[in-house]
């Protein structure tokens, strides 16, 4: 825009789906408006831009720089250093980046068992001579011991979260990001927007958990019928755009500001819905509980097990 400076920006996509680069176009047509404030002076997904490129620009050179995806390879690393020194304002970009999200479930395990897993032990994999891939054979990136988070490896000025992040939590993040700004988002839990009839029962009883396929939905409170949502324990901002297509919360919003593990936050309350019933009533609900991780730590992992579960030898 004539007159006007624009911010630079920079989008990089690390360990993850690509779904966050993809994100952008939910934007639709505001994505023109964002090109008049902003120039985009490197996304190696969208445009043709070289390492080489982002090296010679001058420190502190980028207003703005998008970090999508974990840290799980020396390559993810060293390009967030690098984002970081040519940045005033970094900012993790979606649930990989900022908890570690579906992949950091990896952590659970060392490197040696997911190398077993992938090359050697997998039904789908034809690998007679028991090859695994090593960076010195093929000059790859080398895989590190366990997958990080952004944070984890320089500091971060702005995190967004979602999986990928939806349309209104991006809108605000952008808006908010373009004026200088790197607090936003809503801090309340995600039942303060939730769109389900009876969305916030006076009394919850629960006889089983199930998973929500298992279960006929009736259009009530997900957690009134026994179905697993983590909405209790998660930000809102997304406007239940999962609960709103028949889908409940799985977390990815993260959680709500000042409780520290979101975990531990929903366990929490379930605790607090079982209180009034007797002990053997109250072990059998819980063994209904299954994939307990999976569930309540699906993205959060890499935070909870930051050095991995296992010392990786290999």
């Amino acid at each position: 825009m004539e007159g006007k400076e624009m911010k630079k920006i920079a989008m990089y996509w690390g360990a993850g789906c690509g779904g966050c680069d993809v994100s952008l176009l939910s934007l639709h047509e505001k994505i023109l408006d964002l090109l008049e404030e902003a120039e985009i002076v490197f996304w190696p997904c969208a445009m043709d831009f070289k390492y080489e490129d982002l090296e010679k620009m001058k420190d502190g050179s980028i207003d703005i720089a998008f970090y999508n995806g974990a840290i799980r390879t020396e390559e993810n690393e060293e390009i967030a250093k690098l984002l970081r020194k040519k940045s005033k304002i970094l900012v993790a970009y979606g649930s990989c980046a900022t908890e570690g999200c579906v992949i950091g479930l990896a952590n659970l395990y060392s490197r040696e068992e997911i190398f077993d897993t992938v090359y050697l032990k997998n039904e789908t994999t034809k690998n007679e001579d028991g090859i695994i891939p090593s960076s010195n054979d093929l000059h790859l990136p080398e895989f590190l011991p366990h997958l990080k988070t952004l944070e984890q490896v320089v500091k971060v000025d702005a995190f967004i979260p979602g999986c990928p992040p939806p349309k209104p939590v991006l809108e605000n993040a952008l808006e908010a990001l373009l004026q200088g700004k790197t607090e936003f988002g809503k801090s309340v839990a995600l039942c303060d927007e939730c769109p389900r009839k009876d969305s916030k029962p006076e009394k919850i009883e629960i006889n089983k958990f199930y998973r929500w396929h298992e279960k006929e939905d009736n259009g009530d409170c997900f957690l009134a019928q026994g179905i697993i949502c983590m909405g209790p324990a998660t930000r809102a901002g997304c406007e239940a755009e999962c609960i709103s297509a028949n889908i409940p919360c799985t977390g990815c919003m993260g959680a709500v500001p000042k409780v520290r593990e979101q975990g531990i936050s929903m366990l929490s309350a379930l605790a607090s819905i079982l209180g009034d019933m007797d002990e053997e009533k109250e072990k059998e609900i819980i063994e209904s509980l299954q994939d307990v991780v999976g569930t309540f730590y699906k993205y959060a992992t890499a935070k909870l097990l930051p050095e991995g579960r296992l010392k990786d030898e290999s």
